[in-house]
């Protein structure tokens, strides 16, 4: 059915056809919304506001934009509604005992920060010419992180203008704003983001898959065999260890090793790993043997960021975001 067909149906009240108008869109729209939010959950809750408000206000689309553009209005300035709401930023960070970790490299990556599975990034469309980042790198943790140290208007004018290529013009009627203002905003926005990203040991483009798939199999094995030794030795000298929603950071290949002998590799534990994949980077769920049942438990995720033949960052997020990645919440005993 044509989409100009569709919007006269559902602008009659017909909700089958505003749900068929509008499905093609809703995936990427939550990548959006995950880039400015930087938390699933929120990106989640904003794309449902970001649809019922289409859904309210169907009659006054004009179509002199796109319906995709249109929706990316709404859903940025949702965002940005979001962002700038009193009392949602910052949340509160657990802390952990002083004995469990050594004293940390620096702050870490904001507490909201969600991991996104890979397995929702197949169907993006393809941006436009002037974008800046490809599309996998605009997803990573380092991006996605960088992004959250921008004011919101910058945040919302990056996305548009250098991750989904939108030109300034359009950028700045979604934003009810000057094409000077978007200027501006975006070169202070670049300069915050490009700064982070040099400072976080940002990877090539394009990894050797099967190169990291080998160096990450290497990580697994030596977690789950509780060897130290060999897990340090595939780190790159400048890793970068961050464990959110817990706001610490580590920073070295020394740090690493007082980080992993201290909270991972302490006498009795044992894991097991299951591959997946989060922010366009391999990952792994971790389970903890139940010394007392024998069974496995869920432990965390660890997403993994590669740089040639030496991992150059390890994000380790708490058990919570499992069930995400269609992943257990137990394993069974091993033979």
């Amino acid at each position: 059915m044509e989409t100009t067909e569709l919007i006269a149906r559902a602008r009659a009240g017909d909700e089958d056809a505003f749900r068929d108008l509008v499905h093609g869109h809703s995936h990427e729209l939550q990548v959006h919304c995950y880039r400015i939010l930087g938390s699933l959950q929120d990106a989640e809750d904003a794309v449902q506001e970001t649809l019922m408000s289409a859904w309210r206000n169907l009659a006054g689309f004009g179509e002199r934009s796109s319906l995709r553009t249109w929706l990316y209005k709404i859903a940025t300035n949702r965002c940005l509604d979001m962002v700038r709401a009193e009392g949602r930023r910052p949340r509160i960070a657990p802390r952990l005992p002083a004995a469990v970790l050594p004293d940390p490299s620096g702050a870490g990556d904001p507490p909201w920060l969600d991991p996104y599975p890979d397995v929702l990034l197949d169907r993006l469309v393809e941006p436009g010419p002037e974008v800046r980042y490809e599309t996998t790198e605009a997803v990573s943790l380092a991006f996605v992180t960088a992004l959250q140290l921008l004011p919101p208007r910058q945040r919302a004018v990056l996305v548009l203008r250098d991750v989904l290529g939108y030109p300034a013009a359009e950028v700045a009627g979604m934003l009810d704003t000057t094409q000077d203002s978007v200027q501006s905003a975006l070169k202070r926005a670049r300069a915050t983001v490009d700064d982070h990203l040099a400072g976080s040991g940002r990877p090539a483009r394009r990894a050797d898959s099967a190169a990291e798939q080998r160096l990450v199999a290497r990580l697994a094995d030596a977690l789950e065999r509780a060897d130290l030794d060999a897990l340090i030795e595939l780190l790159a000298a400048d890793v970068r260890l961050s464990m959110p929603p817990v706001m610490l950071e580590y920073h070295g290949i020394d740090a690493a090793r007082r980080v992993f002998a201290a909270a991972i590799f302490r006498p009795g534990l044992v894991y097991r790993v299951v591959p997946t994949r989060a922010n366009g980077r391999p990952a792994f769920g971790v389970y903890l043997a139940d010394l007392h049942t024998g069974i496995f438990r869920a432990y965390g995720l660890h997403v993994v960021t590669t740089d040639g033949d030496r991992i150059s960052a390890l994000t380790c997020f708490t058990a919570d975001v499992l069930s995400r990645f269609g992943l257990p919440r137990t394993l069974p005993e091993t033979d």
